[in-house]
Formats: structure tokens, sequence, C-alpha cells
């Protein structure tokens, strides 16, 4: 029979890429990481690893073990929710990733209903973009991740992983003055091609989404502004330096505090959803997160625009 411990390494090297990334993800030692992946190897048979420059990949074989590592995970994940289940108090710690809106608008409201309803439960909060955060939760860094998908930029679904709708938040045009007389979203958008505007970085699947929408208008948007800071997004259109895309969730229920205007059909909302790991979405600490979100969620009516 193969060791669990060293097939478990063995998926972590698919997920974190490399030697060195298994190895300080787990605190061991590069050289422990790879002589485990060594034995396994002999008791598989088989190699599991090939060199690709300074680097090492899965064999097919390799692969073929970690789709059954990743079935036998999470066998073991339905076994520590039945146990949670079967015990009276929820205690432990679950690891929470979040971005900056739902971290500021949702998040301190659902721990104040955790807090209550579960006080033995700990719960770790990290603020880290879906990019980022998505590929922790399958290997292992988090138990439960709040992320968002814009429209028109499905975000990839892994078979590891388990999704469940939050919200949907609406995205609408803030100006960086009055509201003009712009005739219908698209013109909007097109009034402000001259003006200078804050987006996310480069590489995000909002900056992608921001720009394909600023093209579909007839228009290339001159971004003067790169941060994934909301809050920073706001105040610059605030002080009229820059138009922005911003989501509701920025004002957190509060009302607006600047001008806004519907975006084109089919790009007025994106998607926020929780995710697990498959196996894990019936374990209590889970649940009771999901559902404080979900009441934190009602208690947020976002701003209203024309």
């Amino acid at each position: 029979m193969f060791d669990l411990h060293r097939l478990r390494l063995l998926r972590e090297l698919k997920h974190r890429g490399t030697l060195a990334a298994v190895a300080a993800a787990l605190s061991y030692s590069p050289s422990s990481v790879s002589q485990q992946l060594s034995q396994l190897e002999s008791e598989v048979g088989v190699a599991l690893l090939e060199p690709v420059g300074r680097r090492v990949r899965l064999t097919p074989q390799a692969e073929i073990l970690v789709a059954h590592t990743e079935a036998v995970l999470e066998r073991l994940e339905r076994a520590e929710a039945d146990i949670a289940t079967s015990l009276s108090d929820l205690t432990g710690t679950l690891r929470l990733a979040t971005f900056q809106t739902a971290a500021l608008a949702l998040v301190p409201s659902a721990l104040s209903l955790l807090r209550d309803l579960h006080p033995g439960l700990r719960i770790h909060v990290t603020q880290l973009e879906p990019e980022h955060a998505l590929p922790a939760l399958q290997a292992r860094d988090f138990d439960l991740v709040i992320a968002e998908e814009y429209p028109g930029n499905p975000n990839p679904r892994p078979a590891e992983l388990e999704q469940e709708d939050l919200l949907q938040d609406p995205l609408r045009l803030a100006l960086p003055g009055p509201a003009g007389d712009a005739d219908g979203p698209t013109a909007a958008l097109r009034s402000l091609a001259d003006h200078p505007w804050v987006m996310e970085p480069e590489g995000t699947a909002a900056r992608h989404w921001a720009m394909t929408l600023c093209r579909n208008a007839g228009f290339e948007p001159d971004v003067r502004f790169e941060t994934t800071d909301l809050l920073l997004h706001l105040r610059l259109v605030e002080r009229g330096h820059a138009a922005a895309l911003l989501p509701d969730l920025v004002w957190s229920g509060a009302p607006p505090t600047v001008p806004l205007r519907q975006l084109p059909r089919g790009q007025r909302a994106r998607r926020i959803f929780t995710a697990v790991r498959r196996g894990r979405s019936r374990h209590p600490a889970i649940r009771g997160c999901r559902e404080a979100l979900r009441r934190a969620t009602a208690e947020v009516g976002g701003p209203t625009g024309p």
C-alpha cells in the first residue's frame, strides 16, 4: 500500500509547482521533500518526476496517483465533517480568505454572528485576491474562500472545489463629477474616453473585464492609477481625479458618495460566491460560516443609482 504522507507531498508538488514551494509550505527542507518523493517512486515502481530545465514536472503516472490521492483526501474531508457534526460544541479553527470589498462589507457582520452562535470556533481571516486564494484553497492553505467572477470572465472550476453562490453585486460607472446628459450606458462610458481612469492591476480578472467593457464602447481608457484597493478607487473618483467601475459593496449599504450610471446590459453585476474543497461542505464550521455570510449579505443593501 502506498504511503499517504508521500502521496500528499506529490499532490502538493502538483499544486505548488516546485519542491522549494512544497518545503516552505510544510516547513520541510527541499532535500527532505525530494527524498520522500524518491521513496514514493520506489514504492510505485515507476518514475513520478521528470526534469524540465531546473524544475521538475509530474509524469503521467504521477498524475494518476494525484487523482486517486484527491479522492482519498475528499473522503477524509467527509470523515472529518462527520466527526465534527457528531460533537455538541463547534470548536477548532476555520481559515477564511476573502477579497477587500467582501472583507469590509460582509465579514465583520458574519464574524459577530459566529461569535454569538459558536464562541468556541476560531476564525482566521486573510485578505487575498481570488486569483491567489482559490489555488491556495486547493493547496489546503484555507478552508473557505470568498471569491468573485466578473461578467463574461468565468473562472476555472476545478473538480476538486465546490462553489456556492452568495450574491450578485451590481457594478456601476462612477463619475468624477456631475452626471452628464449621455444617452444610455454605452454613451456614458464613451463620454469619459478622454478622462483618466483608475483600475485594478494588469493580470486581474477585474482589469480584463474593465478593459473589455471600455473597448466595446469604442475607446482605449487612459489608465493612470492601478491598485486593488477599491477604497482608493472611490477616493480618486470623489476628488475628481479618475473615473472608475465600482461594485455596490464598496459602500457597505451606505448612500453612494459619487454620481453613478448603469453599465450596458449583461455587464451590470459580478457574481460573488464561496468555495470549499470537495467533501468539506458538510463540515459544521463551513455550514455555519456560509450561513453567517448569507445573513450578513441580507443585511447589506447596495446603493441605488440611475
